[in-house]
């Protein structure tokens, strides 16, 4: 069959639509993230693993195409024959609470930013997530939920390191499920996963650079990091909120850009203030959430001075091909100050 007849054929089937949340753009994974630090800084030996079935897809994969995600090896593989831990329940603005308008809480911040003594800006994140891991197939298993905290602290010759420690903060000292190169198994809160130190990594672009902190420059530092390669504006609430999440694994605003981005957000279409809620760290914050394609996401923010403090995806319809519900979180970032 002609070239061109192949493509027409492959345009047909649409194999990944541009409308499900499947194969969207997405902040990468905590665990697919040490798997590219890995491919980039390690020995070639260091690299090589054994072949093995593939099994599961992670959800939240951040790449142009699925056949870079392949290579990045951002599948969980092998038998584990670990119990399924449950998914959290979606948060839930408190009944009868009254929402703040983004605009008060970008006053708040700057209020926060001109005071004495307000935090300064500072390079590395201390975050603690939880993933969706999906089966799909014949005989595919239900889907479980990948919890671990993650600190990374840069040094001043551009070196980082990089601790990343299974734990879930709803079951404090049982076991959960994490990540490895075999596949997910069972490990006991606490255990570390990872400790690494990577190479000094030098650059003028966004994250490597120092973010600024004014609201039109802080959106252009966030396209930047968005389009690295042809940086573009950014084209919607959606774009923005990956944005958002790719710069938060690299810094920890201060006061001055939270109030920044807290006018960025305030400025966005489509965030809905829904009201206060507990995060799942016990900190009380505003959510403000954003529906589309199939994707509904609550970002939470400190009432006080605007920092993000988390920020959850929850599927909106069904899926039984990955044996996921409406309703079902598909992944949550809460990040430690």
């Amino acid at each position: 069959m002609a070239h061109d007849d192949e493509l027409a054929l492959l345009r047909g089937a649409d194999p990944v639509p541009g409308d499900d949340i499947r194969y969207r753009d997405r902040p990468l994974p905590t665990h697919a993230e040490r798997q590219l630090n890995l491919l980039l800084h390690s020995a070639p030996a260091a690299r090589r693993r054994p072949a093995r079935q593939v099994r599961r897809l992670v959800w939240g994969i951040e790449m142009v195409s699925l056949a870079v995600a392949a290579a990045l090896a951002l599948v969980l593989a092998g038998s584990s024959g670990a119990p399924a831990a449950a998914a959290p329940h979606p948060l839930t603005p408190r009944a009868g609470s009254t929402p703040l308008s983004l605009d008060r809480i970008a006053d708040r911040a700057t209020a926060s930013a001109a005071a004495d003594g307000a935090p300064r800006l500072r390079q590395g994140t201390h975050v603690r997530t939880w993933s969706l891991a999906l089966g799909s197939g014949p005989g595919a298993e239900a889907p479980i939920t990948l919890p671990e905290e993650r600190i990374t602290r840069w040094r001043p010759d551009g070196s980082h390191t990089e601790l990343v420690v299974a734990t879930d903060p709803r079951r404090p000292g049982r076991p959960v499920i994490a990540d490895s190169d075999e596949g997910p198994r069972t490990v006991h809160d606490g255990k570390v996963l990872s400790d690494r130190t990577y190479p000094p990594s030098r650059g003028t672009a966004p994250p490597r650079s120092r973010p600024p902190h004014t609201p039109r420059a802080l959106r252009d530092y966030l396209a930047e990091l968005s389009h690295p390669s042809d940086p573009a504006p950014l084209t919607g609430t959606r774009e923005l909120l990956d944005a958002v999440a790719m710069f938060l694994r690299h810094w920890t605003p201060g006061a001055r850009e939270n109030a920044a981005l807290a006018r960025i957000l305030a400025d966005a279409d489509g965030l809905r203030p829904a009201g206060t809620v507990t995060d799942r760290l016990g900190r009380t914050g505003q959510a403000y959430v954003h529906e589309s394609g199939g994707l509904r996401r609550m970002l939470i923010l400190d009432p006080a001075g605007g920092a993000v403090l988390g920020l959850e995806d929850t599927v909106t319809r069904n899926d039984r091909t990955y044996g996921i519900k409406a309703g079902d979180v598909m992944s949550y970032s809460a990040w430690v100050r």
